[in-house]
């Protein structure tokens, strides 16, 4: 049998984008299982959500969303750190670039090897990579709440964390008003999950009871398509906790009885491939899951940083 090609390193298709109007001045721009963005309209300026992975790439939304409004972008919100989500900031000429204080951190850690990390992983999504001006900082931070005034009769825009998920630092982007909801990379609809900065305990019982509690109507996850209506949005949520509670049940479960990394993917890999393999991103995302969630299970608290070489010894150990 031939060797899988590393990663999403051999998907070079085009995705098609759909951009949706969720609501007057609410926008979502979702790609086939490529990480999705939004925007909200404030009385005299924009709120984009999310920046891409390369500014050539964020031009190519901004120019759709230019179809419908040319408000100024005041503020760009980082939903947290991956290169695939922020490195495209500067498109934007935000006045503003918001994201969670641990985000900012991790950042300064990693922010770097990720980057390598991303462009080796998924090539096709770093349109033009020489328009990146280097790492996106941002500019204003917050531990808990930020509430930014749309202006008018539009209520305010809610960024909140939720507490610690697909990494340290996510953020939710919350429409009360509307009960529309950006929720990053906590939630996937119809995409397998990548968790190999993850906090996986947390993610699947808190974090999720959290996000679960805004009773949302419509909600736009990481990548996949819009969920619309409550009984969509509580199938998102309840989709990704399932994944995140089947990959913590086997990988447990080898763990406790003393076997091998390998023999936990395999059980992973088998739970999970019946329901989720056809799922976007799914064989790249595994093996990198299954390492994060052992190193857990070890006591390691706090991501392993990955690196180029490091995603190659994973992956010819596992996938290859």
């Amino acid at each position: 049998m031939a060797a899988k090609s590393f990663a999403s390193s051999a998907d070079v298709a085009v995705k098609e984008q759909t951009l949706e109007v969720l609501g007057e001045g609410v926008y979502a721009l979702t790609a086939e299982g490529d990480p999705n963005v939004g925007a909200v309209e404030g009385e005299d300026f924009l709120v984009c959500f999310e920046a891409l992975a390369t500014p050539a790439a964020a031009r190519q939304w901004l120019a759709r969303l230019r179809e419908h409004t040319d408000k100024p972008v005041k503020y760009v919100v980082l939903s947290h750190y991956h290169a695939v989500r922020v490195l495209g900031a500067s498109a934007f000429d935000a006045e503003v670039v918001v994201a969670h204080d641990h985000t900012r951190a991790l950042i300064a850690e990693r922010g770097r090897q990720d980057w390598e990390s991303e462009y080796g992983r998924m090539p096709r999504l770093f349109a033009e990579p020489e328009s990146v001006p280097g790492l996106t900082w941002p500019t204003l931070t917050f531990s808990d709440r930020l509430t930014i005034p749309l202006g008018g009769d539009r209520g305010d825009l809610e960024l909140r964390y939720c507490g610690r998920g697909h990494t340290e630092g996510d953020i939710v982007a919350w429409l009360p008003k509307r009960k529309i909801l950006f929720a990053g990379d906590l939630v996937e609809a119809e995409a397998a999950l990548y968790t190999g900065d993850a906090f996986h305990r947390d993610w699947a019982s808190s974090t999720l009871d959290t996000v679960a509690s805004l009773e949302a109507e419509a909600l736009v996850g990481g990548r996949g398509p819009v969920a619309h209506g409550r009984e969509a949005v509580d199938a998102a949520i309840a989709q990704t906790r399932h994944f995140l509670a089947t990959m913590i049940r086997e990988v447990g479960t080898v763990h406790e009885r003393g076997g091998t990394l390998s023999e936990a993917f395999g059980a992973a890999h088998a739970a999970l491939v019946g329901t989720y393999g056809r799922w976007p991103i799914f064989e790249h995302c595994l093996p990198f899951d299954v390492t994060r969630l052992w190193d857990e299970l070890c006591g390691i608290d706090r991501p392993v940083i990955w690196t180029t070489e490091r995603d190659h010894d994973i992956w010819n150990q596992l996938q290859a």
